[in-house]
């Protein structure tokens, strides 16, 4: 007989949308198959009441996404080990079918290298997946399934041995391009990721840009990703090419000024650990169609 495969998600939540979270819970419940096991994670807030069998961790401050993931994982043993796959939802989405743990566990068994599955974000009212959360270059068609070389942080599940082997989420980085980095150091592993239309996220259609942070944390991880994962002769490539992209948006001139100010604090503050893909890995990003300079 085949050993059960166990799913487990991790939410994080800063407390202010118990309505949302809870029926996003009851969504998890409701997957076919075995249950999954949730860690609700307060990230520096206290938890709302919760249905029951629903574990807590309460943060005594805002550890930032990547943190609060980060303890969530740990919830389930060291990197996860207590567990074969975690799902990461946030809390104001909803899974869509109930099939999408089922899915999860047939797309992991079918394929030893499956590191990483990023779902389809689709807008609950219009049913709209925007064009960002498509995680490729080539995003005009959200319903085409492929291999790619990043993944949506809020709707995705890992399979907890890619912890184990490159470790957890770059918990500096607070918020933004943290899902990159480990995608990066997976795909150096030689793990591969998924995106996957048939699994969906309903989340309404935001903007990144509504997060007072977003200019300088998008602007200062850019340059913590570069420095601590490409080859140094990528390094200028990939940073000079997101300088002229900014340029090009003609972002306001306040939200330019804040973007600078991240690039240059990504250059003067520590990153944390270098440690440089392959070439072999450049490659295979270039033939999985994002080269790491762009």
């Amino acid at each position: 007989m085949s050993v059960p495969v166990k799913v487990g998600a991790v939410v994080i939540t800063m407390g202010n949308r118990p309505g949302e979270l809870r029926a996003l819970l009851e969504s998890v419940a409701a997957q076919d198959g075995d249950p999954v096991e949730v860690v609700v994670v307060g990230n520096g807030s206290p938890v709302p009441d919760l249905p029951a069998g629903v574990r807590t961790i309460e943060l005594p401050e805002n550890l930032g996404i990547p943190g609060g993931r980060n303890a969530g994982i740990e919830a389930f043993g060291p990197g996860g080990r207590d567990v074969d796959i975690l799902l990461f939802l946030d809390d104001d989405g909803l899974l869509a079918r109930t099939d999408t743990a089922e899915l999860c566990r047939q797309a992991f068994a079918a394929d030893p290298r499956l590191g990483i599955i990023s779902f389809r974000i689709a807008d609950p009212a219009s049913g709209v997946t925007q064009r960002r959360h498509v995680p490729r270059l080539r995003a005009a068609d959200p319903m085409r399934s492929s291999r790619v070389t990043t993944f949506l942080g809020g709707a995705n599940a890992v399979r907890t041995a890619v912890f184990q082997q490159v470790g957890t989420l770059p918990e500096e980085f607070f918020y933004a391009h943290e899902e990159t980095d480990l995608a990066w150091r997976a795909l150096d592993a030689g793990w591969m990721i998924d995106y996957r239309s048939d699994m969906v996220l309903y989340h309404p259609a935001t903007a990144p840009s509504r997060h007072a942070v977003y200019h300088r944390m998008v602007a200062r991880n850019r340059v913590w990703l570069a420095r601590r994962n490409l080859p140094a002769p990528l390094v200028p490539v990939y940073l000079g090419v997101w300088l002229l992209l900014t340029l090009l948006r003609r972002p306001r001139v306040a939200a330019l000024r804040a973007w600078f100010g991240g690039f240059r604090e990504g250059w003067t503050t520590p990153c944390g650990p270098r440690r440089p893909m392959k070439w072999r890995t450049v490659w295979r990003l270039t033939r999985l169609g994002r080269p790491p300079v762009i």
